[in-house]
């Protein structure tokens, strides 16, 4: 249900307003000035406002550019029985969605709030989508091991240089690769993602090299690999630690040759993709366990990055909250919460054992939960751990 707010200093027009919404089922606050209006919208995290334009204390054309601050997406609706044609330019040149005139006009009236939340939602969805299909996240963290890591993209990302990134689960390894890619030349190329650990050991040459017509039973048409899409542009193979070893032997040799050969196929096939890969395995222990080809690991590690746990980089804590808050809130289309400097110390006494994804998932909990203020009382309460 959608939330109004009409701010007008004449009773009888923001009752009458209220009774017209709330039949259309929309949820309707009332503030009778300017300055109750934007104390109310600072919490209330509403879809629309309706704004007369001569108030008390604080006139419409200053609430709208308050409330312009406060959240820019937000439509506001000027309403004014006093209003000439320079008015109702002044407030749409100065970012109102429309003006209506008192008396309102009934129709009118709802067609304008229908279109304004239509807007709104549409503003809101468009920018979620654009920040998942097109933006990769930034690597946020002044600690001197993230400091490092950065650097070392720098360096890297530029060159053919093969890479294997470790570190533990939820740390940001995919992050890294992401990075990697999108600095190096190849950047205008596909980045191809396989999940090693996600594909049974019996799918996984299929996955990887592709397979012809009737290799096996369900391959009903030729399909092409993952080695073969990601040609020209970069292939992440995550978790590579958990591939079984007849697999590992056909990746050694595609990296040696730059050449596979389609499951049931008999033609080699030449491929060129830049290989970065990613375990949260200790691969020389794997190595020595024998799940592990060690002259696959020289291939993979030409460069070798480490992304830290969280515990080990606790002072970027504070500064991935607020990024992760900003973040969120705008995914939710909502004003942007703040956290106390009691409840980031609170957050930094956490042991993360989930690492960058926990607190993620804890931030956006709070963000859910709590007022505008996130206190140390709601890291305590909601956080779920000490």
């Amino acid at each position: 249900m959608a939330k109004i707010l009409i701010i007008d200093d004449e009773k009888a027009i923001c009752n009458t307003l209220k009774e017209i919404l709330s039949y259309e089922k929309y949820e309707v606050d009332i503030a009778n000035d300017g300055a109750e209006g934007i104390k109310k919208a600072e919490t209330g995290n509403y879809d629309l406002v309706l704004s007369d334009i001569k108030m008390p204390k604080m006139d419409g054309i200053e609430v709208l550019q308050k409330l312009q601050e406060m959240n820019p997406d937000l439509p506001v609706v000027m309403i004014s029985g006093h209003g000439t044609i320079e008015t109702a330019v002044d407030a749409l040149k100065k970012g109102a969605y429309d003006y209506i005139s008192k008396p309102p006009d009934l129709n009118r009236l709802l067609v304008t709030v229908r279109n304004a939340l239509d807007r709104s939602s549409l503003i809101t969805e468009t920018k979620t989508l654009k920040r998942k299909i097109y933006k990769t996240r930034e690597m946020v963290g002044d600690s001197p091991a993230i400091a490092q890591i950065k650097e070392i993209i720098e360096k890297v990302a530029p060159t053919e240089a093969r890479v294997l990134v470790t570190g533990s689960n939820g740390t940001g390894k995919e992050l890294v690769a992401r990075w990697i890619h999108e600095k190096s030349n190849r950047s205008a190329g596909p980045m191809i993602e396989v999940n090693c650990a996600a594909i049974p050991s019996e799918l996984i040459e299929s996955e990887l090299f592709g397979h012809e017509k009737g290799a096996f039973t369900s391959a009903i048409k030729q399909r092409i690999g993952k080695f073969e899409q990601a040609s020209g542009g970069t292939l992440f193979l995550d978790e590579i630690g958990d591939m079984s070893l007849s697999a590992q032997s056909k990746v050694l040799r595609a990296l040696q040759e730059n050449k596979i050969t389609r499951v049931g196929g008999e033609k080699e096939i030449t491929v060129s993709p830049r290989v970065v890969a990613a375990t949260n395995r200790d691969l020389k222990v794997e190595i020595e366990k024998g799940n592990f080809r060690e002259d696959l690991y020289h291939r993979l590690s030409v460069i070798l990055i480490h992304v830290p746990s969280l515990n080990d980089r606790k002072d970027d804590i504070p500064t991935l909250a607020n990024y992760f808050v900003n973040e969120i809130c705008q995914d939710y289309g909502m004003p942007v919460k703040a956290f106390s400097a009691e409840a980031l110390k609170e957050l930094q006494k956490i042991n993360w054992t989930g690492n960058i994804r926990e607190l993620r998932n804890v931030v956006e909990r709070l963000v859910i939960l709590s007022d505008k203020k996130i206190t140390e009382k709601e890291v305590l309460q909601f956080a779920g751990k000490k």
